[in-house]
């Protein structure tokens, strides 16, 4: 063999070495991304060719899925009571993707993720019959939030603060995914895309905003746990006015006349006393509060519920005066509904706080369990004599303070208003907050809540915490507990 044919076959010999190793490469390596892949229209496909499972509550399902007309993707998703569910479900659409349980278990949905298969169908490769994903959703909680908060901007969480499971889910404006579920809906994309109101934005878990007074509990929390003050009722050293360390920007209360020169834990959440947690916020300092905070849930990157929730925020700060208004729920701290709802629940719960989750689990065809949420790791925020006097003070607060349209008759009802200032200067239309929680002895049911109200077109003169929100609380709880 002469030179020129050794070169041209060891070069030859090259390029299928390297053939042979790209294809091993992309097989091995790149296989589930390329098949992952929006892109990848052979995904697309096999997800749509036959009826997908269902996202379950109290055992009926709330989606579906319909035989299209003509093309290659054989079904499209439906739903029943769409915009009831959209904060739960999210969509599925044969264009846009798929969000919230949709996306997280498309692979359960669509029968194609490896665990549904049993040994025979991995063999010979017969399709896999889909999977389900059971919620922790109870309808009557759902129905109760969506109706009180109507055409509002807003949303509500409500969750069992023994279990964490969560029982309600809703954000407003909402959606109807089935207008965005098959492959001729742009114009119906567009038209939600392209709403100044975002109807498509999860408020519950997606948007987080300054909590206002409701972040006071945390603030009490922190000083009960640190010995600052030794019960709720022990008397603050609380100067009113109150003026901002280092400033000379005088705190003022929405009360003028209200008891809050040097007044207990309790009465500051009564009559949502500014310069009592002000003054507490600075006199525990930022660490305290910021590790009170994060304990509560703060700060916590990766909160999934499975769906991911935004970041709620507790800021680090050098300033004191930024330090006071933190302790208020102002300056850079955010909360999304489901972090203010954690906060209730935890303190309901005796200081023990479960992670919040709304799917119990994922069933393959025949209602084995594949995955299982059921025992959800649990974290002690604080003590539970802490807890109680918190749970007292709340009380006192719906009973006699500022919070007294979240009454339910016969039923231990406490709970926080809030109203936090939006836009510079407070130019702009405040939140109004409320979070508490309900237990009813007679059964041993409990729940927790917090509903946001965003922006209901009221004037700014009628928005507070317990005119807005807190009788949509309400309404939670009682569907909650089962209350007439």
């Amino acid at each position: 063999m002469n030179k020129t044919i050794r070169r041209a076959s060891a070069f030859c010999l090259l390029l299928v070495l390297a053939l042979l190793g790209r294809a091993t490469y992309v097989q091995f390596y790149k296989g589930e991304a390329l098949a992952d892949d929006k892109l990848n229209r052979r995904t697309t496909i096999a997800q749509y060719a036959n009826p997908l499972g269902d996202i379950i509550v109290a055992g009926s399902p709330v989606t579906g899925s319909k035989r299209t007309d003509s093309g290659d993707l054989k079904y499209k998703r439906t739903y029943t009571d769409g915009k009831l569910y959209s904060a739960v479900t999210g969509f599925s659409s044969q264009v846009y993707g798929a969000t919230q349980l949709e996306g997280i278990y498309g692979k359960d949905l669509s029968g194609t993720d490896t665990r549904l298969k049993n040994p025979v169908d991995a063999l010979t490769g017969k399709a896999t019959d889909p999977g389900d994903v059971l919620t922790t959703i109870d309808p009557a909680v759902q129905k109760a939030a969506y109706h009180a908060l109507g055409t509002t901007k807003g949303a509500a969480v409500a969750i069992d603060p023994k279990t964490g499971a969560i029982l309600g889910m809703v954000s407003t404006p909402s959606y109807d995914p089935s207008t965005i579920s098959g492959s001729t809906d742009g114009t119906a994309w567009e038209k939600l895309t392209t709403d100044k109101n975002q109807p498509m934005l999860n408020r519950a878990l997606r948007q987080a905003l300054p909590p206002g007074s409701t972040f006071k509990l945390v603030v009490a929390a922190a000083a009960l746990e640190d010995g600052l003050y030794s019960s709720a009722d022990e008397r603050t050293t609380s100067p009113n006015p109150y003026t901002l360390p280092g400033t000379s920007t005088v705190l003022k209360n929405e009360n003028a006349s209200a008891p809050c020169e040097n007044a207990s834990i309790r009465t500051a959440l009564q009559y949502s006393c500014n310069n009592v947690f002000a003054k507490m916020a600075v006199d525990l300092g930022q660490s305290k509060v910021k590790a009170m905070a994060e304990k509560f849930g703060f700060n916590t990157e990766k909160l999934d519920i499975p769906v991911r929730a935004a970041e709620s925020v507790y800021p680090t700060t050098e300033y004191k005066s930024q330090t006071a208004l933190t302790g208020i729920g102002q300056f850079d701290v955010t909360a999304t509904p489901l972090q203010m709802s954690m906060v209730s629940a935890a303190i309901a719960n005796d200081g023990v706080l479960v992670t919040p989750h709304m799917v119990s689990k994922v069933t393959d065809a025949h209602g084995d369990t594949v995955q299982s949420y059921e025992n959800p790791s649990s974290s002690k925020v604080v003590s539970s004599s802490t807890a109680q006097e918190l749970q007292s003070a709340m009380q006192t607060v719906v009973n006699e303070g500022t919070g007294t349209n979240a009454k339910i008759s016969g039923v231990e009802v406490g709970g926080k208003t809030g109203t936090a200032q939006h836009g510079e200067n407070n130019s702009k239309t405040p939140y109004a907050w409320f979070t508490s929680y309900a237990k009813d002895s007679s059964t041993g049911k409990e729940v927790a809540v917090a509903v946001l109200i965003e922006d209901s077109g009221a004037a700014r003169s009628e928005v507070s915490g317990n005119g807005l929100a807190a009788p949509i609380a309400q309404k939670m709880m009682k569907a909650a507990l089962g209350s007439s």
